[in-house]
């Protein structure tokens, strides 16, 4: 069966020594990579953006987002996107693995950061022109420091990613104010739901499965998903289901009863239900629509 593509670090640039970090100015990345950045795809590693000029498009997981100076994007690893620009756009782009961060900073996670720490967070981020004019320095400072041959030269780009992601929190909290009246620990029990829904939602779709693997009641659960995000742990659940099926249905060969049976259900006719229900449409009709 044929699945989404997934493009690796090393597909990038093979001439720096560095296969858990990329760093490249927008105009040599489109122009080295022009058979990947059009076309849906996904990573897997994390991605940061910053652009200086552009106008057009980006899509993620089917949300579509305007693209003009001073937008920045963060995109986790499995996210499916693709740009499409109607000028040839400027800025920084950086992508690293979880290791590349966290083994330099190993109290630290990068779900802390709030455009990392759930699904359901925005991933994009509109700057100032001032913001913006601080960030160029950052996103440059760690682009040169990756094309040169130096002493630290790892432990230098993760400082700078550290620093440049602490100020990217700061403007993105500024219009994400839940963010910081939420409880700690119902943060932390959200991301690790996330990630156990991750792994299991293809055979696991009960809420009182996700509780157990939590070693809580399904009603605590419930509660901290309302507080957080406003939705059941069933929703939740469903919108995975939902968003990994949009994935293959629009960028994959599989057939449509192959897709249901990828995820989990044995009867096409209840996945078609289920799918109709969140979406409004039938699969197919999503197929069509989308294409």
């Amino acid at each position: 069966m044929e699945n989404i593509t997934i493009l690796q670090i090393d597909q990038f640039e093979l001439e720096i020594p560095l296969s858990d970090f990329y760093s490249s100015d927008m105009k040599n990345h489109l122009k080295n990579n022009e058979n990947h950045f059009y076309k849906p795809h996904s990573h897997d590693f994390f991605l940061c953006v910053l652009f200086t000029k552009a106008s057009g498009i980006h899509e993620i997981d089917f949300n579509t987002y305007e693209v003009k100076a001073g937008s920045v994007f963060f995109l986790k690893p499995g996210q499916t996107h693709y740009w499409k620009f109607d000028e040839l756009p400027e800025g920084y782009i950086f992508f690293h693995t979880q290791d590349f961060y966290e083994l330099h900073f190993s109290k630290s996670k990068l779900e802390q950061f709030p455009f990392y720490y759930s699904h359901k967070n925005t991933p994009s981020l509109n700057l100032t022109p001032s913001e913006t004019k601080l960030l160029v320095s950052r996103f440059k400072d760690i682009n040169l420091e990756y094309y040169q041959d130096l002493f630290y030269k790892k432990q230098k780009i993760a400082s700078l990613i550290n620093a440049t992601y602490i100020d990217l929190a700061r403007y993105y909290v500024a219009f994400e104010p839940n963010d910081r009246n939420t409880s700690h620990t119902y943060i932390e029990t959200l991301r690790a739901l996330e990630k156990a829904i991750n792994s299991h939602y293809k055979t696991e779709k009960s809420a009182s499965f996700y509780a157990n693997y939590l070693n809580m009641t399904t009603k605590h659960l419930n509660r901290i998903t309302k507080t957080t995000l406003d939705k059941t742990t069933t929703d939740l659940i469903t919108e995975r289901v939902l968003l990994e099926s949009k994935r293959l249905i629009a960028h994959s060969e599989n057939t449509l009863s192959a897709i249901a049976e990828i995820l989990g259900y044995e009867d096409y006719a209840y996945f078609s239900k289920v799918f109709k229900a969140r979406t409004n449409m039938t699969p197919l009709e999503f197929k069509k629509s989308y294409q």
